[in-house]
């Protein structure tokens, strides 16, 4: 071969494609699973600053509608800040961290207890739903005595 190169060689790399595209199928099929009713992850430190920097940002340049913009600049002045400075956003971002502690802990209680909340007031939705019809039976049951 004047290439230098063996046919072995293309099988192994299909092999490899295989065996990745594989693996894909199996992450999609777990992450759809997610349960709605799980509290969010808490913002960092810096999406607390940027929360207010952009409300600051938008006022100082009303005509700028490059989110990019915005978020570079953000990033520049977060970098350019002192830990001083940084502090009341590590601050606040400590607090929404120990409050979704605390979240996640009551949510994996529930589900340990054997039920998903979602589930939970599916089914009492459905049960008033069921109560209401009755009592609109029951009204015109009543209406249909009266008659008589």
């Amino acid at each position: 071969m004047k290439g230098g190169k063996s046919k072995a060689a293309p099988r192994r790399t299909d092999t490899k494609l295989k065996a990745k595209a594989g693996g894909a199928g199996k992450k999609t099929a777990k992450n759809a699973g997610k349960d709605p009713n799980k509290p969010k992850r808490p913002a960092s430190a810096f999406f607390v600053f940027m929360e207010e920097f952009r409300e600051k940002y938008k006022k100082e340049h009303p005509n700028n509608k490059s989110v990019a913009a915005v978020g570079k600049a953000g990033g520049d002045k977060w970098k350019s800040m002192s830990d001083a400075e940084k502090a009341p956003f590590v601050a606040k971002a400590e607090k929404r961290k120990s409050e979704y502690n605390k979240n996640m802990l009551a949510y994996n209680k529930r589900l340990a207890e054997g039920g998903n909340g979602a589930d939970e007031e599916e089914s009492d939705k459905s049960k008033s739903e069921v109560n209401d019809d009755d009592e609109d039976e029951d009204e015109s049951g009543e209406d249909d005595d009266d008659d008589e």
